[in-house]
């Protein structure tokens, strides 16, 4: 599960970049019932989608030429030009070398091997988010990636997290559960997938990440989705000892997942 003790290499926060901010704020406002805080930024508009007045993730203008509308995860680190030099070394690709946001932190963005983008943190008065494994917030993350085994070994030599694989059922392939170095498997907060290239449609064939919100009603929720303008890719069906998932897409393009996890 995700926690906000945020440790080396555990998401600790994720933003979405729109290329229309108001109704990305509209839609997700619908659908988990967030509200957004504008922030000031010199980069246009940006702010945090809250929870009940906790900041579960944050919101901006999609700018980069050609990019498409999706959720950025970032994982924590306590020194963000170390992991950019890493990263480098492990064959990824620095996309947004290390700056400050003010006083509140340290970021940078890159591409892994396979095309899968992510970030870091390294956090000063900003530590991430304040609410998570929840609904309505963030409680898992995923890779789909055309390489497992070389983004375990990536991953792993990057952030030290160990993985555990387990068979899907129906021949359906193997998922690998990512757990930070030293930590025990109730700290799981992801897993990462291999699919053909062929089925990366969203990425040309790349790998990506995406976020996984929690759900009172898997099928309410997937129904405001679809009143909004959302896509649903996948679902809602019953995952054996998961719960019920759907994978979704914002009017944009931006896909997540909405689980209501199983009891117990």
């Amino acid at each position: 599960m995700i926690t906000t003790d945020f440790v080396p290499g555990s998401p600790c926060w994720l933003d979405l970049g729109s290329p229309d901010v108001p109704a990305a704020v509209d839609f997700y406002g619908s659908v988990f019932g967030w509200a957004f805080e504008p922030m000031d930024s010199d980069e246009g508009e940006y702010g945090a989608f809250k929870l009940d007045g906790k900041t579960v993730a944050g919101l901006g203008k999609l700018t980069e030429e050609g990019a498409r509308s999706a959720w950025m995860i970032y994982f924590h680190t306590s020194d963000a030009d170390a992991t950019t030099e890493a990263v480098r070394r492990e064959g990824g690709a620095v996309r947004v070398s290390p700056m400050d946001a003010g006083g509140e932190g340290r970021m940078a963005q890159y591409t892994d091997p396979q095309g899968g983008q992510f970030a870091v943190w390294q956090p000063g008065s900003h530590k991430g988010v304040e609410v998570v494994d929840g609904v309505g917030s963030l409680g898992w993350i995923e890779l789909y990636t055309p390489d497992a085994a070389a983004a375990k070994a990536f991953y792993g030599n990057l952030f030290g997290w160990e993985t555990q694989d387990m068979p899907l059922p129906g021949d359906g392939g193997t998922y690998s559960l990512i757990t930070p170095p030293g930590l025990p498997q109730e700290r799981m907060h992801g897993g990462l997938m291999q699919l053909p290239a062929e089925a990366l449609t969203a990425t040309g064939g790349r790998a990506y990440w995406h976020p996984v919100f929690g759900s009172a009603d898997c099928d309410a929720t997937v129904a405001k989705v679809r009143e909004k303008g959302g896509t649903v890719q996948m679902g809602p069906d019953d995952a054996p000892d998961v719960g019920r998932l759907a994978v979704c897409a914002d009017p944009a393009g931006a896909d997540f997942v909405v689980l209501t996890p199983v009891e117990g």
